[in-house]
């Protein structure tokens, strides 16, 4: 093994993918989480447009969609360094009742600060002398902070959740299906019983998806 040294300007930025369930606790709450939607109707909606790029048509969008991402490469190249200021900074609110918050919190105050930079051109470019040195900075609205909690309450609240995404899920799948089971066969919920088996069938998971949520769910 080689030690290698990376000098690299900040601020830092990580991208990762993973096929892992399990992530590190501590990596997890500096970073923002996605996920990919695993469900039958994302998964024909993907095979249909692996059938569509095989076409003429498809042949023709794969050229108009590499000239849309060289048009937005070329805006992402006009934008410049510029402050950030939300004059509405006082009137948010955040959650508070567990420690990893503080990092969330920063995470949402990020965001809305990005989404006002991304639309400096919109925005009206104010200028104030501190100290003898000229500022130049730009406000965050109302419509930024409204789109940072649309953002927020998707990708946040997946981070804030104990349960991992996926595990999540199925716990939502198998919870449907009990509803639905009581209901039509007129049993109270405690009354009911149910195997591996029959989740792996009524969701179509794999046997190893199945196994692995489960025993969180039950660890939980």
């Amino acid at each position: 093994m080689v030690t290698q040294e990376y000098h690299v300007e900040g601020p830092v930025m990580i991208f990762l993918t993973t096929t892992a369930i399990e992530l590190d606790e501590e990596l997890l709450n500096r970073c923002l989480v996605l996920t990919v939607n695993e469900t039958r109707e994302q998964t024909a909606a993907i095979q249909h447009q692996q059938r569509f790029e095989d076409t003429l048509e498809g042949l023709l969008a794969n050229q108009t969609k590499e000239n849309i991402l060289k048009l937005h490469r070329n805006a992402q190249r006009l934008l410049k360094t510029l402050k950030v200021v939300n004059p509405y900074a006082d009137q948010l609110t955040f959650l508070s009742d567990k420690t990893r918050t503080r990092r969330d919190h920063a995470k949402y105050l990020t965001l809305i600060k990005t989404i006002t930079l991304l639309h400096q051109h919109q925005r009206e470019t104010k200028l104030i002398n501190h100290q003898g040195q000229a500022v130049e900075y730009i406000e965050v609205t109302l419509d930024d902070i409204e789109t940072a909690n649309q953002i927020a309450h998707e990708v946040l609240g997946r981070t804030l959740d104990e349960l991992p995404p996926q595990t999540r899920r199925l716990l939502n799948l198998i919870n449907q299906h009990i509803n639905q089971q009581c209901k039509e066969q007129e049993l109270q919920r405690s009354d009911y019983r149910f195997s591996r088996r029959e989740v792996r069938e009524f969701t179509d998971w794999g046997n190893t998806q199945i196994r692995v949520h489960m025993d969180r769910l039950t660890d939980m």
